[in-house]
């Protein structure tokens, strides 16, 4: 499996994960036997992520002034590494657009973050600029679930009923129609995983609006990445299931 490096972690703890609890925590319990509460950047239900018991790995922070010096990077499931910090993916992502390692999504001579566009007002991870000055609008989503029992080698987005991304291919599709060119990237947080698929049955909207948003001509990438304890590397597209 050909791998390129995007982003490396600096030295991790390992540890059994013992409870996550109120989203934004976990205790976990490291090698040596001790206790220790990390944050848990992931605000999400982890559907099958979150198994009690499971290999973690933390990374340590020397600010004084947080309030917890542990994070959450990664729970193994089924012997393989998945990522579960959700600030991650982004600026992943950016890292990607600077080396223009993502060839589908064609030329570009500028990168923004967070600009605001939509009718509703809310702000794209990427917008692109190519050299003819048309826009490329690129949302992005994270994602770790699998429906184990069905089909192990699928991802699925999203794991519950979410408005704010029903709301984005809404907007998405608003862009397309416009003549605009639209991108909803998916992060496949793990590498076992070799199609991609809209999580119908944890939101059917969502999945409504997603094939919608295909038809409109939203450009659909679902990407496959490969967190390991040094870091996360790139692997390429995922087949559309």
């Amino acid at each position: 499996m050909l791998s390129i490096p995007l982003y490396f972690f600096p030295p991790l703890l390992e540890g059994r994960l013992v409870k996550r609890y109120k989203r934004f925590f976990a205790e976990v319990e490291l090698t040596d036997g001790s206790m220790v509460t990390a944050h848990c950047p992931n605000t999400g239900p982890m559907t099958g992520v979150c198994t009690l018991g499971a290999p973690v790995l933390l990374s340590e922070s020397d600010n004084p002034n947080r309030k917890l010096a542990y994070t959450w990077e990664l729970i193994q499931v089924d012997g393989t590494w998945v990522g579960i910090n959700t600030n991650l993916p982004n600026k992943i992502v950016g890292s990607g657009l600077e080396k223009r390692l993502f060839s589908e999504l064609g030329d570009y001579i500028k990168i923004e973050r967070e600009v605001p566009y939509g009718s509703q007002k809310s702000r794209i991870d990427y917008r692109l600029t190519r050299a003819d000055n048309q826009h490329v609008y690129v949302e992005i989503k994270n994602t770790t679930w699998t429906d184990g029992k069905r089909d192990p080698r699928t991802a699925l987005f999203p794991d519950t009923v979410t408005t704010r991304g029903q709301k984005h291919l809404e907007e998405l599709i608003e862009v397309a129609q416009s003549g605009q060119e639209a991108v909803l990237l998916f992060f496949i947080n793990r590498p076992d995983c070799e199609r991609f698929a809209p999580g119908e049955a944890a939101d059917p909207r969502y999945g409504k609006l997603f094939w919608q948003a295909l038809a409109a001509g939203v450009k659909i990438l679902p990407y496959r990445f490969q967190p390991t304890a040094e870091g996360v590397n790139f692997i390429g597209l995922a087949e559309l299931a």
